[in-house]
């Protein structure tokens, strides 16, 4: 029998979470899925749940997944050296190979396993799955300090996306089945490209108008220069802390990915901790929040 202070705690959960089960009933919330959350093992479980929860109460999520820790071993074992230029990973037809392999297979396929396992009917998909994901390969251009001209650097297979068909996912997320999607495109030349799982995740809710877009990440959110949360910034407010360097690196491919969205029609992004479990049903259903909420405008 539960103590009756227990109870009070259940109960004062539940209910906390009945206005946003509410509000988020039949929308839909792209989840990107990456970091620690990908490689360890109670955190993989718990984000499956997330997952499978949030689809009972009747909230459409979409996974989409990156993979570059993944790619990188199985290179490493086949002798082949990552080469990266500006942190994006250089892309020739063998590596590109492997991302396949990778990405649309091994990583695509444990989460799918994941989300059944835990109850729910979860389908794995690429960009190449009824041809949704159009890419077009990205040309790298860097300024020559000696005669001011630019220089074009290729990365191969690399790409961004050019558009996206959403009839698939969108049929499948509006039935019974969650759509896990590898961020592989394919391009007008019939190649296939590897592109930024951000990014994919990005244009695919705002595509579909997404209620929400949530990047999981290896930070507990945006952070200022004395190293505390920032739990809720504007579009606005973003581009002051990249101006002023509260927002740098890996951090402001991020925000760009947020700001394009928010821009694009999806009501609010949130960049969480995915170290922390639970953490998509935490940010979704519960006041506090385990991250950065990003909005068009002020509030």
């Amino acid at each position: 029998m539960l103590e009756e202070r227990t109870a009070h705690q259940i109960a004062d959960v539940l209910i906390e979470a009945l206005p946003y089960i509410q509000r988020f009933k039949g929308k839909t919330v792209v989840v990107k899925f990456g970091g620690n959350a990908m490689v360890d093992d109670a955190l993989k479980h718990s984000f499956a749940r997330d997952i499978v929860l949030m689809k009972l109460v009747g909230i459409n999520p979409i996974v989409v997944h990156g993979g570059g820790p993944q790619i990188g071993q199985l290179l490493t074992k086949l002798g082949k050296t990552s080469n990266f230029i500006d942190g994006m990973r250089v892309t020739d037809s063998e590596t590109m190979d492997v991302v396949e392999m990778v990405l649309g297979g091994l990583v695509n396929k444990d989460i799918v396993n994941l989300i059944n396992q835990n109850g729910g009917k979860a389908v794995g998909l690429t960009g190449k799955d009824g041809d949704f994901i159009r890419a077009k390969k990205i040309h790298l251009k860097r300024a020559d300090d000696e005669d001011d001209s630019a220089e074009i650097i290729d990365l191969g297979q690399v790409g961004e996306v050019s558009s996206i068909d959403p009839a698939v996912v969108d049929m499948l997320s509006h039935s019974d089945f969650i759509p896990v999607i590898a961020p592989i495109g394919v391009g007008e030349d019939g190649y296939s490209y590897n592109i930024n799982a951000d990014l994919v995740a990005g244009k695919i809710a705002e595509v579909l108008k997404a209620e929400k877009l949530m990047l999981l990440t290896n930070t507990a959110g945006i952070l200022d220069k004395q190293g505390e949360l920032l739990t809720g910034l504007s579009i606005n407010d973003i581009d002051g802390l990249i101006e002023n360097g509260t927002i740098s690196g890996g951090m402001i491919p991020k925000t760009k990915c947020a700001t394009d969205a928010l821009n694009g029609g999806v009501n609010s992004v949130h960049i969480i901790d995915g170290r922390v479990d639970h953490a998509v049903l935490l940010e979704l259903f519960t006041n506090q929040g385990v991250g950065t909420l990003l909005f068009r405008t002020h509030r």
